[in-house]
């Protein structure tokens, strides 16, 4: 194997390379956010219930943890771009099959074929995800303070288009129906696709991948303790923004178009604060020193909102939506600088021949905390109402916190 594909490219290589990367992430994030309201939308419209509704995307989520560690390592043994495209052809075809869907089918044949389609495109999603985010490891190399500005700016954008897919999902919809839309979005990847296969490298990022399970779950300290808490920081989002949310603002009044609506902006806003985090956070010349200090600070000023608005919550006041409302502006404040920090932290510590495999590794417990949290804002929210799902979320980030406080100031000792 050729050494130079493991060098990261320099100069203006490296940055077209990024911007590469980049573009072709923000137009499989707009089709995945697109993709979530069409489903919820259209399957809302022929009368499914809220439980079938999240029933929908429990196999795209649980297809995550998987997606990520064996995304991981393909991406090491056969290179970042290969996989890239591999996600970026996955999602085509579960877009595609979503579109044979034929409304004379029964309803339990109609949820089946749903959810093994949401789960295609749940695979699509963290390849295309554990790819891009290894790619950033690779294109940013060794130049001072490029690799968290790349990674917070890769981060945040994305999720700023995600809030954007949310609208574009509605609009595609009312304009193109939900065969028309998907075949719109279908065609829009395959030209993404197309730009990838001839733009990237096709070896960036190869390297001899780990080959047994031991070595492959050796991570570095720091990438262990990343990813524990990754997946209760995600779970703790999740336990009361998926479910008990949504149900508690169209509890107080709101109409779907407003709930909707209000959680794109947020998303959007979530994303432009994560792309500014570089500017939040003193840096080092190390790029731990100050940051892992910075991580631990960040983690206990958001573990303190979900349990003072719990606390609001608890006591009789006159618009408790008001209430939820600034206290989300708050969590999202906080929520996205831990969030672009653990995302710069896990591929600060990462090993440069096999960063795929650790923000694999890393993102596929990104996905269990996602999956934990889904399920348990349903069960906390029925117990005992957003309150509930608030003192779970604020247990959770309390567990975050006391991971991220045991985070090195170095990077321990290289990949074997």
């Amino acid at each position: 194997m050729r050494s130079s594909a493991l060098i990261a490219p320099a100069g203006q290589a490296a940055a077209r390379n990024y911007a590469i990367v980049t573009a072709a992430y923000w137009g499989f994030t707009l089709t995945d956010g697109a993709l979530r309201m069409l489903v919820l939308l259209h399957f809302f419209q022929l009368g499914y219930s809220p439980f079938v509704l999240a029933f929908l995307f429990l196999l795209y989520e649980a297809a995550g943890i998987g997606a990520n560690l064996i995304g991981g390592w393909l991406a090491t043994r056969y290179g970042i771009s290969r996989m890239l495209a591999i996600g970026l052809a996955t999602q085509i075809l579960g877009f595609l099959m979503l579109s044979a869907l034929a409304p004379g089918w029964g309803e339990a044949l109609s949820i089946a074929w749903v959810v093994g389609a949401q789960g295609i495109c749940g695979i699509a999603k963290d390849l295309t995800k554990t790819a891009s985010k290894a790619a950033i490891k690779l294109t940013a190399g060794a130049a001072d303070g490029r690799l968290f500005r790349w990674v917070a700016w890769f981060t945040g954008s994305k999720n700023a288009m995600k809030g954007v897919g949310f609208f574009l999902g509605g609009a595609l919809l009312e304009g193109l129906g939900f065969r028309g839309a998907l075949w719109a979005m279908a065609a829009v990847l395959g030209c993404i696709l197309a730009g990838v296969l001839l733009c990237l490298p096709p070896l960036l990022g190869r390297a001899k991948a780990s080959g047994s399970i031991r070595a492959f779950f050796g991570k570095s300290r720091g990438v262990n303790l990343l990813a524990a808490a990754r997946m209760v920081l995600f779970g703790a989002r999740d336990v009361w923004f998926v479910v008990g949310l949504p149900v508690f603002l169209y509890a107080q009044g709101w109409s779907f178009a407003m709930v909707g609506g209000f959680l794109a902006l947020w998303t959007i806003g979530y994303g432009l604060v994560q792309a500014a985090a570089p500017g939040l956070v003193r840096r080092s010349a190390d790029g731990l020193s100050a940051e892992v200090p910075a991580a631990r600070l960040w983690a206990l000023a958001l573990t303190m909102v979900p349990l003072l608005l719990a606390a609001a919550l608890w006591a009789p006041i006159g618009r408790p939506d008001l209430v939820v409302v600034i206290g989300l502006g708050l969590f999202g404040l906080a929520f996205a600088v831990n969030s672009a920090l653990h995302s710069y932290l896990v591929l600060a510590y990462a090993g440069s021949e096999k960063a795929a495999e650790d923000v694999g590794f890393y993102y596929a417990a990104n996905a269990a905390g996602r999956f934990a949290g889904t399920l348990l804002s349903g069960l906390l929210y029925g117990l005992g109402g957003l309150v509930a799902c608030l003192l779970g979320a604020g247990l959770m980030l309390a567990i975050c916190t006391a991971l991220v406080w045991r985070l090195p100031r170095d990077r321990g000792p290289a990949h074997a």
